[in-house]
């Protein structure tokens, strides 16, 4: 199990991205736009940089929800190979089962 000051350090992450998502896509769209001046864009570069590095939604890490695993991390289930094996082992995830040849 990941130590808990690591599980609530990336819900801090995950809130802090929710929190400044539309500010960040606003910038960012001024940014990418051809038709904004020179100035304009300056600025918005100006004011991405003054936000939290964490409000970025490329430092929040895929986590087990069960065990807080960062590596072996499937998307379709939310949990580490390992908590997902033994939920389909125990019958406790429909239809998934143990392949065998």
């Amino acid at each position: 199990m990941a130590g808990k000051a690591k599980i609530a350090t990336n819900e801090k992450k995950k809130k802090l991205v929710a929190k400044y998502a539309p500010l960040r896509k606003k910038l960012k769209d001024i940014i990418k736009d051809p038709e904004a001046s020179d100035e304009d864009k300056y600025e918005a570069q100006l004011k991405l940089q003054k936000l939290p590095r964490n409000s970025s939604a490329t430092r929040v890490r895929n986590r087990c929800q069960v065990t807080g695993r960062p590596r072996g991390y499937y998307r379709k289930f939310a949990m580490s190979r390992i908590a997902l094996r033994d939920f389909g082992l125990s019958g406790q995830i429909p239809g998934l089962t143990k392949s065998s040849w």
